[in-house]
């Protein structure tokens, strides 16, 4: 079994059975990524049915040098529950490939497999980052007027507290200056309203501790739903179930708007040759909206790097989402999250201390 040494190449571990397509869309995205990027230092470990993988490596020609096979025949099916693939789910390629990252042979691990799954494994082998956090928080890369916005959480945390969103805070701006190269993200806070005294108690208690300036984040305050495509901030924080019924809307409304505009160009002779016209205005539209464009959302909170595909990514798809990896494991991304998140906790105990004082004196009068 070869071993890459972590300070000599960046080691990518990935699930090659996973997702809709498995290793065609796996075995394709590597070939993508290394098509970008040939000059990277990187190697990968495909964890899967070895002939299945070996007969794509040799369909999208992928020097065999890059790579490091494991075979297994044990895999975890989409549609599994997180409790059962805990239970029987090691041995499997999902099991194996975050066990990579867990053993320090590989510095990130990609799939485009079960995602309750893959937190549920993740949140195991790996456990959490620091004291305190629950569970992984999911972010999306969101597409807008200025440019990308990272979203979070997007599904994996239905109820958050102050605490949580806060945590989501400081790690969605390290995952913007890590992916999006971003130098200082503006922060926002999904609300209903930009108001000091709208939203629940939770929303507005992260407000208040955000706004006091203790996190060293540079906090825009309360931001609504259009403020998301608009690009208002750079980071948007919410809870998981907000989060991800926002995703959804979005993605229905692009499909939906992406269907008129196929019919109204289609419609005619006439409209068909305007749409000829603004052919090259159109591919540069859709290259903007594109999920594969923007494929690859990390678990943050974890005590390594999970990247989550799309499981229905084409093999262009695949390949963002390895760059998505490989920029956070290049990054100062871990390091700076820990000691973010070890100063907030020195915070939350001074503003807890603070506020028994405050009650304490009041009562006493």
């Amino acid at each position: 079994m070869e071993t890459f040494c972590l300070s000599k190449t960046l080691v990518i571990s990935l699930d090659a059975m996973g997702g809709d397509h498995g290793p065609s869309v796996v075995v394709g995205g590597i070939a993508d990524y290394l098509k970008a990027h040939e000059d990277a230092d990187v190697r990968f470990i495909v964890h899967g049915q070895a002939e299945a993988i070996e007969g794509q490596v040799s369909v999208h020609k992928v020097p065999a040098a890059r790579l490091d096979i494991r075979h297994t025949d044990k895999f975890v099916a989409m549609d599994e529950k997180p409790a059962q693939a805990l239970r029987r789910g090691k041995g499997s390629s999902l099991w194996n490939a975050i066990e990579s990252v867990k053993t320090g042979e590989a510095a990130a691990v990609v799939s485009a497999g079960n995602t309750g799954a893959l937190m549920a494994i993740s949140k195991l082998q790996l456990r959490m980052a620091a004291p305190g956090l629950e569970r992984p928080a999911i972010v999306a890369s969101w597409p807008t007027m200025k440019g990308i916005t990272a979203v979070l959480d997007v599904g994996a945390n239905i109820d958050c507290d102050a605490a949580q969103l806060i945590e989501f805070a400081i790690m969605g701006e390290a995952f913007q200056t890590a992916v999006h190269g971003t130098k200082r993200p503006t922060i926002g806070l999904l609300n209903v309203g930009s108001e000091d005294m709208k939203g629940h108690e939770q929303v507005r208690e992260a407000h208040r501790l955000l706004r006091s300036g203790a996190f060293d984040l540079d906090y825009h305050g309360f931001v609504e739903g259009d403020d998301i495509a608009r690009g208002t901030v750079d980071v948007i924080v919410t809870d998981g179930f907000t989060g991800n019924v926002a995703l959804k809307t979005a993605e229905g409304t692009a499909r939906f708007i992406s269907g008129l505009l196929k019919e109204a160009l289609m419609s005619g002779l006439p409209s068909r040759l305007g749409a000829l016209m603004a052919l090259p205005a159109l591919k540069k539209m859709r290259s903007r909206i594109d999920p594969n464009a923007i494929n690859g959302g990390p678990l943050l909170g974890l005590n390594g790097i999970v990247v989550k595909s799309h499981g229905g990514a084409s093999a262009y798809g695949f390949g963002n989402a390895i760059r998505v990896a490989g920029d956070l494991a290049r990054s100062d991304y871990m390091t700076k999250v820990g000691a973010s998140l070890k100063r907030m906790t020195t915070v939350l105990e001074e503003d807890d201390a603070g506020a028994a004082t405050a009650t304490g004196g009041e009562t006493a009068q």
